[in-house]
């Protein structure tokens, strides 16, 4: 880390799976969208490009959030949480708004009962 609590990427510290979780929060509302998971390579294509970038555990593939559908997520800020292990993705909706693949705007619309 360095000066004044800020984190350099090379000081991020990705799980033993090379993976760090992303959290993706509305930049305006708040709201949490979406999470999803990264690798180095995705974080630097999200530093990179401004969009946010993740890497699929499925697929075993990089994709970037909104490349079909057009609800992209451009990024506002980066932040990292207290141990580096997790990154806070503040972005603004682009397209019709659309974050879930369900068709909702976030992924967390489901109440547990």
């Amino acid at each position: 880390m360095t000066a004044g609590g800020a984190v350099v990427a090379a000081d991020v510290r990705f799980g033993p799976d090379g993976l760090i979780p992303a959290v993706v929060q509305d930049a305006d509302t708040r709201e949490v969208l979406m999470v999803g998971f990264m690798n180095a390579e995705a974080l630097e294509a999200t530093r990179r490009t401004g969009f946010t970038t993740f890497f699929s555990r499925t697929r075993h593939a990089l994709w970037t959030k909104g490349e079909t559908s057009g609800n992209r997520l451009q990024v506002v800020r980066l932040l990292v949480d207290c141990d580096a292990d997790t990154v806070l993705v503040e972005a603004r909706c682009l397209g019709d708004g659309v974050v879930c693949h369900t068709g909702t705007r976030t992924c967390f619309s489901r109440e547990l009962q």
